[in-house]
């Protein structure tokens, strides 16, 4: 006892000698790191860095703040503690130049917290998990010169990238890639990872994304999509970089791309281009199905649609390219985003202009099933197609104060397309004779304008997750057409003799308009601590204009003689009422929603040309209820209900006679009741960061009662007739299982992986007036493995089988039931004297069946050599062999009840490249080239 006193008197004594030669001091203050809750008689110690000898002892005020002077000079650090939160310690040192220190706010964590947010630090990796936010830290990982922010996500635990770049993180799909949480070239992923270079990244974050509305008002919807957001480094936020790359091959092929991009703090500026024929299309997975979407107008779920991309009566381009024929794609874009005014104002722009031309060759057979024989089509089609598009969109956002903000947005487009086709079909009877033969040539010429806009105003109130906010859209479209159909069709007798023929010869033009306005009005009101209640009222209203004419060639070769048959001009008019409760809890990891929409239509239709109208009032009910649990920061369980109206389309109550394929006829119902369907789905994932380990599951199934079914009726001469009606007293069902696992085998650092997947549709529909039930199921499995080694190798391997089964009830003795298999694979190898090899394969297999009396095999050899250039890596040449073993073939079979299709198609076959690409960049005031 006296030891210790006399041990505190010495310590006292040095401690004011120290203090009247030191005139050094630091101060602070400590506060709760959730809630910034200033912490009371914290504990305070300052300690020599060399022994841990204590300097000097105090405790924090009644506002948290501490202040401990008389410290010397030299190596220090700092301890705070307080009772059930995780102690911090900081170092520091005092001298001459850095007398005074101020800590600011020192954030404590709660002991409870740690086991939530977790920081992993070991040789070849840096991981924060923070909520639901995985970060990495990229300068924990090898990054190459040049490297592409692709390659940084391929060495990130838990994140898979496949050939095309679709990215799948701890199991799910990323929907999402945002730089310094922007959106970039709008909603784009592969512009973003293919793009970007990977030494610009100064943290990779991984989270589930929000629905905006839920962001807004606080109240958790359960709508997340996975989503990355990439941290630049400060020091990349000034400059600019970018790619030029060029090649020429053998066949006439080639591809060249360039892209520029410049940052200047908070300013993002973007170009891109691309020239192909080798299927290079330029725009990511995301925005290529965007490309040559139709425009379609629509006023809500379970409404009436009202078709307007032209094609109703002659075949158009959509400009999508899906591997069959020769493309010829030429691209480009620009992207402009920037915040201002404290971050207060920002607008983010996008300019995308393109053209793709496809051209090539289609044969197809078809078998179809009938109760009393068998008919077996060919068809071969040549088509040469067209689409020039230019698209043009805008935000702009303004918080107009703290607890007010306006969105507004904008966007058009102009879209182009030309679409020719020749068609020669032959139907032969089950028996082998001759049942028809038609020859078609169609041509299309189609004009779009679109232009929608939207403003957004949220408001929150004076309460938490009260709120208030406005939606009103507008969207304006017109599509013109004009094109010509040529038509000739011979039938025969059951000897083969000549019966009958027809033949068409029209000029038809298209004119369709369309404006719909749609308001919305929300209200979030919180009932309780854990319950909220989510109000709203829309109001939709679209009124449409379509007016057809179909000319016939007169005796001098001009086509001015109008068929009325099969010409029309249509008013539509919708108004819809729509208004909601949906009802939220939320307490700690658990999530329920629940509640209903109800909407009131009145559809109107005017037929101009006999002045007659077609009326029909419906009311739409959407109950719904969804329910997670947050089994830990990278784990959830849910499960979601939908009840949905299904209202038939215009096209089955009362279809527009088109005469271009007279072997199909569509005919319309306008008794046709709308179906309901039940939709039932659940979800479980589950991720470790630090095992690796990975599982999720997927589960859904849907039933629809009164179910609206087609009638097909095919008579002796081989053409078919279309007619929709309800189904009562059966149901069409459909459900699905997927699974999904991984684990990282560490001693050998390999992730390995397996996917099962299963589903099974049972619908029905008439053949002949014969009800005919269709049960098809599909069973397919895959195992994969990849490994990554930095500036050594990086590999990937998937395979599995599929079994397919397909049964109709009108046709028990066909059995078409069929194993199938496919598997891909990559290495990539980098060698001394910076030569680089790479290989790819692509196997896909479908058995013979009882139809297809012949397997089909296809295996696409790809392989790569390269060399890099200069000090920075920064110029490459590369030789590229595309399907070395010329295996490619286009190929398609699929059967579904009565029908069976086989198609082959005109595909990129092999060809040899030589390409040159130059990466250049001048950041953080440093030029590279």
């Amino acid at each position: 006892m006296k030891l210790n006193c006399l041990s505190l008197l010495l310590l006292f004594l040095l401690s004011v000698n120290a203090s009247a030669q030191s005139p050094h001091t630091i101060k602070g203050t400590v506060v709760d790191t959730l809630g910034n809750k200033k912490l009371l008689n914290t504990s305070v110690s300052v300690l020599r860095s060399k022994d841990s000898t204590l300097v000097r002892f105090t405790r924090a005020g009644e506002n948290g703040s501490f202040s401990v002077s008389g410290l010397p000079r030299g190596k220090l650090f700092l301890l705070v503690t307080y009772p059930g939160y995780a102690d911090y310690v900081e170092p520091f040192t005092l001298d001459s130049s850095k007398k005074d220190i101020d800590f600011g706010n020192i954030k404590l964590t709660l002991k409870a917290r740690l086991l939530a947010d977790v920081i992993i630090k070991g040789k070849a990796a840096a991981i924060r998990l923070k909520g639901d936010t995985t970060e990495f830290d990229a300068a924990a990982y090898t990054i190459q010169p040049n490297s592409k922010v692709e390659d940084l996500l391929k060495q990130l635990p838990g994140i898979q990238i496949d050939k095309d770049g679709n990215i799948t993180a701890q199991g799910q799909k990323v929907s999402k890639v945002l730089v310094d949480g922007e959106e970039f070239f709008g909603d784009d992923p592969t512009l973003v990872t293919k793009n970007i270079r990977g030494d610009m990244v100064d943290k990779v974050q991984l989270f589930d994304k929000k629905s905006d509305q839920a962001a807004f008002t606080g109240v958790d919807d359960g709508k997340t999509s996975k989503t990355i957001n990439l941290k630049l480094k400060d020091d990349k936020k000034d400059g600019y970089f970018g790619k030029l790359d060029a090649g020429g091959a053998t066949d006439s092929y080639y591809q060249a791309q360039g892209m520029f991009n410049a940052f200047k703090g908070k300013k993002k500026f973007s170009a891109y281009g691309t020239v192909a024929n080798t299927g290079k299309i330029g725009l990511g997975w995301q925005d290529n199905s965007k490309y040559g979407s139709s425009d379609n107008v629509e006023v809500g779920d379970g409404y009436i649609y009202i078709n307007n991309d032209g094609s109703d009566d002659l075949s158009s381009f959509n400009g999508q390219y899906n591997n069959q024929g020769i493309p010829v794609a030429r691209t480009g874009g620009t992207h402009y985003d920037a915040k201002w005014n404290s971050d207060k104002q920002a607008i983010n722009a996008n300019y995308k202009i393109g053209s793709l031309n496809v051209e090539g060759d289609n044969s197809t057979e078809t078998q179809n099933n009938l109760p009393a024989g068998t008919i077996v089509s060919s068809s071969n089609e040549h088509f040469d197609n067209y689409m020039f598009r230019q698209k043009l969109d805008g935000t702009y956002t303004i918080k107009l104060d703290t607890n007010t903000t306006l969105k507004i947005s904008a966007d058009g487009m102009l879209k182009n397309s030309e679409a020719k086709s020749d068609f020669y079909t032959r139907g032969v009877r089950g028996n082998g004779i001759l049942l028809n033969e038609t020859e078609r040539n169609v041509s299309n010429d189609v004009h779009n304008k679109v232009f929608n806009a939207k403003a957004l105003w949220t408001k929150k109130l004076n309460k938490p997750r009260r709120t208030l906010s406005v939606d009103l859209r507008e969207s304006v479209s017109q599509t013109e057409s004009k094109g010509f159909l040529r038509s000739a069709s011979e039938f025969y007798t059951p000897e083969a003799v000549l019966e009958s023929d027809t033949l068409t010869d029209q000029y038809k033009t298209s004119l369709v308009k369309t404006s719909a306005f749609n308001a919305n009005i929300a209200y979030t009101e919180p009932l309780a601590k854990y319950l909220a209640l989510v109000i709203n009222y829309g109001f939709g209203s679209n009124n449409s204009r379509a007016d057809r004419r179909s000319f016939n060639a007169s005796g001098n070769g001009q086509y001015n003689t109008l068929d009325s048959l099969f010409s029309n001009n249509y008013q539509f008019n919708q108004l819809s009422n729509q208004g909601g409760a949906i009802f939220n809890f939320k307490k700690a990891k658990t999530t329920l929603n629940f509640g209903t929409r109800i909407a009131s239509v009145n559809f109107r239709q005017k037929d101009l040309n006999h002045n007659s109208v077609f009326k029909r009032d419906f009311v739409n009910w959407s109950p719904q209820l969804k329910y997670s649990y947050k089994i830990s920061n990278q784990g959830e369980f849910g499960i979601d209900y939908d009840g949905t109206n299904v209202q038939p389309t215009i096209d089955q109550i009362q279809p527009v006679r088109v005469n271009n394929d007279p072997l199909n006829v569509i005919l319309g119902n306008p008794d046709l009741k709308p179906s309901f369907r039940h939709s039932v789905q659940g979800h479980y994932y589950s991720y470790k960061v630090i095992s690796g380990t990975s599982f999720s599951a997927f589960g859904h199934y849907s039933t629809a009662s009164n179910p609206i079914v087609s009638n097909v009726t095919t008579d002796s001469a081989g053409k078919s007739t279309y007619q929709s009606f309800n189904l009562s007293g059966k149901r069409a069902t459909s459900f699905g299982l997927y699974f999904s696992g991984g684990q990282k085998i560490k001693p050998i650092d390999v992730t390995v992986g397996m996917n099962a997947n299963v589903s099974n549709n049972v619908s029905y529909n008439y053949v002949n007036n014969e009800l005919n039930k269709i049960r098809s199921t599909v069973y397919s499995a895959q195992i994969y493995a990849y490994k990554f080694k930095e500036k050594k190798y990086d590999t990937y391997f998937t395979a599995g089988p599929t079994y397919t089964t397909n049964q109709s009830s009108l046709q028990k003795t066909i059995n078409d039931n069929g194993w199938g298999g496919k598997g891909e694979g990559n290495v990539n190898v980098m060698l001394p004297g910076k030569f680089e090899i790479g290989t790819s394969g692509q196997y896909e297999y479908r058995a013979k069946t009882q139809s297809f009396d012949t397997n089909f095999h296809r295996f696409i050899w790809n392989a790569s050599i390269s060399r890099k250039f200069l000090k920075s890596d920064g110029l490459k040449l590369s030789l590229t062999a595309n399907d070395l073993l010329n295996q490619n073939v286009g190929f398609n079979r699929s059967a579904y009840g009565n029908v069976i299709t086989q198609s082959n198609y005109t595909t990129i076959k092999r060809y040899f490249m030589g390409s040159i690409s130059w990466d250049f960049n001048k950041m953080g005031g440093t030029a590279k080239k």
